[in-house]
């Protein structure tokens, strides 16, 4: 059986529409997705796409 999801608690919608997940209910699910979540309570840091400039 699924959790019902609350909003504010478990997730918020931002100025763009989207769903984003709480720091709450991602440490709840209990493993990181890897997908770089605005409040990722993992630690979990996507790198930037951008080429690095060498110097």
């Amino acid at each position: 059986m699924s959790k019902k999801l609350v909003q504010g608690e478990d997730f918020y919608i931002n100025k763009q529409g989207l769903y984003v997940f709480t720091a709450k209910y991602l440490k709840e699910r209990g493993y990181c997705c890897k997908n770089g979540c605005k409040h990722c309570p993992y630690g979990f840091v996507k790198e930037s796409t951008e080429k690095k400039k060498s110097v």
